[in-house]
């Protein structure tokens, strides 16, 4: 039997390796029914790998079988019962919350309802069930149970109701950011003699309205129920048709037939491995290469043996449920089917229960279930993996102990230098790093790090003041800033008086601060003298203080309102006092989600304008990047690129802050229209990979303690930083928008923070500059 196969071997009587390769780009079914298994095999193989790499992905998830009755009567199956047979015809909403609560203490993303289809229309005590506590049908039942699961826990319902017409997938869709059916098959068989809703074209036109209404669908094949290859073929045919008019069928699933006692098929046998393993390499290679293909683990005694054969996915697993359709067959180990997948050089990584594509693509999320979706996503659109999310104070998990590592990942180390310039798609593919893969790249960065600058971590000793909260700019981001449409949120609008700023300085200098960072919001009655006036009021506090001040949006403005040029405004600022600038304002510079995140702020080009402005007039500045809101790595990429260049033109970049996304308080949270911020591992790569790319151009990374916490800065000093910025004093924004970490962290307290890791703690200037 096939294994996963690293590299193509000629087998006696089998095709040449040129025509196998061309193969992986065109399948006919002619060119299916000439080939054996094991070409299949290795065809399909290669499929799977070339569209969705070496991820393997399941579904965590509770099962909740809302009824057993159904007035369908397959030939194989065990799910439906007679009302004798069961407790009551429905299960109450008070058991579905429980499950589904169960369900989200063990950390679960999906509720998937699995149900009998139509049972009122055979059995007067489900219409009674329903009559009595006012629904009009199962599926009516369905949507209000859904509903609440949805409301109440956040899990995401994917419902198998079966074949239904348009309104009763229009009702589903607020409710569930999946729907399912398995066609099983398309051909006429004796299994499914007695069952109306396994009518072919009834369950073809669903999946078609299923398409016309943009539901991200699972549907699939039951192989061994007394179909043919042939009838199989047509199948997966009918499946890639639909897809092609709508783009809708998110994976297909291949299901073996085993018989179960007291059914009429009981005696039949089980579908073969010969048969099951076909049926998956084929479907791999008719299917389009976005959809999909899943085995259920718990039908295979060897589950992992299937990713020879094309599978990406491993469907719902449970930790709390049982599979109540295949009751007697275990859920298999997360831990144990990892380690499998771990040494055949793949990283098992949970899903939700709609796929990446769908949650990227408009339409096919219904508004009302998105932000719950979005609120369990990761970057790449898979399941967040743990609690962890930044400014909590939450454990962050611990590293990967899988092995597994990537071609991809591998070969862009392998080839990596201080100073190489990665190109985009590697960038991207770095940021995307799971199990060793991730691993590889912490330790590397961690070295870089060794190498370039050593042991020692540097702090500033700084104080923050933020003179205004009032600004005129409607960042969708930001918890801090009062405008008009949000002065009953927050606190109160606030505006520091110019003795106010001095006082804070002065307290600052007394309490050792050498540098005091100031920024706020636009304030619609700033000129640009304003900020020539701030500065002088920081100096009237203590002359000789290090001035970090004014993101380029007030720079921006400040010039803007002054009539200034960039160039000049600087020069004005710098002459006044100013030192340098902060890198803040950046948050992603990729203007398609800067029209999500801030659309009424500057552009990229214009933040890269004023630095580019600071550093020819002689001041220095930072790079930041706010990530883990809504955009990916494709653009974390290009963010990283763009600010490369910038340094390599200038040199005026001093270091790279990366700030992740702090969601509780945000408008854009609250909305619905972002995710919690990044994952730890996303924050965790963003710092390495940043140590990686900046190599030799930026040599000082930054760990925010702030968004980060203890132990998270931590695990981040051991994956390339090698400084914790400052002790801040008063730190607002981040505390507007839910941080809990603190708000000042003094030099004592950030000797705490670095004593586990054996590395010497140094003060130092905002230029780097060791303080003794």
């Amino acid at each position: 039997m096939p294994t996963c196969p690293t590299t193509r071997q000629r087998r006696d009587g089998s095709r040449s390796i040129e025509v196998m390769k061309n193969l992986t780009s065109v399948i006919s079914v002619d060119d299916v029914l000439e080939m054996s298994l094991d070409e299949l095999a290795v065809v399909a193989f290669d499929r799977a790998r070339a569209a969705h790499g070496h991820v393997v992905t399941y579904s965590p998830k509770v099962f909740i079988p809302l009824t057993h009755l159904c007035r369908d009567r397959c030939g194989y199956c065990t799910f439906a019962q007679a009302p004798a047979r069961a407790t009551a015809p429905f299960m109450s909403l008070e058991d579905v919350m429980q499950v589904a609560q169960a369900g989200r203490d063990a950390g679960v993303s999906e509720a998937l309802f699995t149900l009998g289809e139509r049972p009122e229309l055979r059995y007067d005590e489900a219409a009674r069930w329903l009559a009595a506590r006012g629904y009009r049908s199962t599926v009516d039942y369905v949507a209000n149970a859904a509903q609440m699961v949805l409301e109440s826990t956040g899990l995401l319902p994917h419902v198998n109701a079966g074949a239904l017409y348009e309104f009763e997938l229009r009702q589903l869709r607020p409710v569930a950011a999946s729907q399912g059916m398995m066609l099983e098959s398309v051909a006429d068989l004796p299994a499914h003699r007695l069952s109306p809703d396994k009518e072919p074209a009834r369950r073809l036109a669903t999946l078609e309205l299923a398409g016309e209404l943009q539901i991200p669908f699972t549907t699939g094949l039951l192989v061994g129920i007394g179909e043919t290859r042939q009838d199989r073929i047509v199948t997966l045919e009918a499946i890639a048709q639909s897809h092609a008019r709508h783009g809708h069928v998110q994976e297909v699933i291949i299901q073996n037939f085993l018989p179960k006692p007291r059914t009429a098929m009981a005696k039949a046998p089980a579908a073969s491995d010969e048969e099951f393993f076909w049926t998956i390499a084929v479907a791999r290679l008719l299917l389009p290469d976005e959809i999909h293909l899943q085995a259920p683990p718990n039908l295979s005694d060897d589950p992992t043996k299937l990713i020879a054969y094309g599978i990406d996915d491993f469907g719902g697993i449970s930790p709390v449920t049982k599979d109540h359709v295949n009751p007697e067959r275990a859920w298999p180990a997360i831990a144990t089917l990892s380690a499998e997948c771990d040494a055949l050089g793949f990283v098992l990584a949970p899903r939700l229960t709609v796929y990446p594509d769908y949650i990227a693509t408009d339409g096919f999320l219904d508004d009302a279930v998105r932000p719950h979706v979005l609120a369990q996503s990761d970057a790449s659109g898979l399941a967040r993996h743990d609690e962890w999310y930044s400014g909590a104070e939450v454990t962050p998990p611990p590293p990967p102990t899988t092995s597994a590592r990537t071609s991809a990942v591998t070969q862009i180390l392998a080839r990596y230098e201080p100073g190489y310039r990665f190109e985009h798609a590697e960038l991207v593919t770095l940021f995307e790093a799971r199990g060793g893969d991730f691993n590889a790249v912490v330790e590397l960065a961690d070295h870089v790090r060794r190498e370039l600058v050593g042991e020692p971590i540097s702090f500033v000793i700084n104080r923050n003041i933020n003179y205004t909260n009032v600004c005129t700019f409607k960042c969708r981001f930001c918890a801090f800033s009062k405008g008009p449409l949000s002065l009953n949120l927050r606190g109160d609008p606030y505006l520091l008086t110019l003795d106010e700023i001095t006082e804070r300085v002065r307290e600052a200098y007394d309490r050792g601060a050498t540098e005091v960072c100031l920024q706020g919001g636009i304030h619609p009655n700033f000129d640009g003298e304003y900020y020539i006036d701030v500065i002088a009021a920081v100096k009237a506090g203590a002359p000789t203080i290090h001035i970090h001040a004014f993101s380029a949006l007030e720079v921006f403005e400040g010039a803007r309102r002054s009539e200034q040029d960039l160039t000049t405004y600087l020069s004005r600022l710098k002459a006044a006092g100013l030192r340098t600038l902060p890198g803040t304002a950046a948050e992603i510079l990729d203007d398609r989600i800067r029209k999500i995140l801030c659309p009424d702020k500057l552009s990229s080009d214009q933040w890269l304008e004023v630095h580019r402005a600071a550093h020819s007039v002689g001041l220095n500045s930072n790079i930041t990047i706010m990530f883990g809101a809504v955009e990916g790595a494709d653009s974390w990429a290009t963010h990283l690129i763009r600010t490369l260049e910038l340094q390599e033109e200038t040199g005026g970049f001093t270091e790279f802050v990366p700030l992740p996304f702090v969601h509780m308080a945000t408008p854009l949270f609250l909305r619905g229209k972002s995710r919690k911020g990044p994952t730890f591992r996303e924050a965790v790569l963003m710092h390495a990979v940043a140590r990686l790319h900046y190599a030799t151009k930026i040599n000082n990374i930054q760990v925010s303690w702030v968004k980060m916490g203890v132990e998270g800065s931590r695990r981040i000093l051991q994956a390339g930083a090698n400084d914790v910025g400052g002790t801040l004093m008063d730190e607002n924004i981040s505390r507007a928008a839910g941080a809990v970490h603190g708000q000042a962290m003094d030099a004592e307290m950030l000797e705490q923070l670095v004593a586990p890791l054996c590395r010497p703690l140094h003060q130092r200037t905002t230029l780097y500059q060791a303080l003794a």
